[in-house]
């Protein structure tokens, strides 16, 4: 019986440790965030659909995207800059995180200027090994009033 306990807990140390060993460090997420921005900015949609789901899913003040909205959108951004910051993330689960942080951007989308702050978040699964973006929010930060 003494045996059983000890492979037992044993064998949950090592699921654990596993588990955790799976979910990314914030640095590590941060830096798929970063990398998704870049490559709307750059309008690389290759590299883009590297790092979001093909079900992906994002909610802005126009409406709710799928995949091509946001392809095609990238398509209509001049986005000159954007610097991430207030950067958070958490997760309870091993195969989920979730985002938050602001982005203040330069640009324009189809001439109309958009620069300003925007509190921002995603949700990002492991699919087939690899952090995919499969939900993304983001939304302007209004003056003071």
């Amino acid at each position: 019986m003494k045996k059983l306990i000890t492979y037992t807990v044993v064998a949950l140390f090592v699921t654990a440790t596993i588990s955790f060993a799976k979910t990314p460090d914030k640095e590590a997420i941060m830096k798929k965030e970063t990398a998704a921005w870049q490559s709307f900015k750059d309008k690389s949609a290759d590299d883009f659909k590297k790092l979001v789901d093909k079900d992906f899913r994002g909610v802005y003040e126009d409406g709710i995207a799928k995949m091509q909205k946001e392809l095609d959108d990238m398509q209509k951004w001049d986005m000159k800059s954007f610097e991430i910051s207030d950067f958070d993330s958490f997760s309870d689960e091993k195969d989920v995180i979730v985002t938050t942080y602001t982005v203040k951007l330069e640009g324009t989308y189809s001439g109309k200027d958009m620069a300003g702050t925007y509190n921002c978040g995603t949700v990002w699964k492991m699919e087939d090994g690899k952090w995919l973006a499969i939900f993304h929010t983001n939304i302007k930060q209004q003056p003071a009033s």
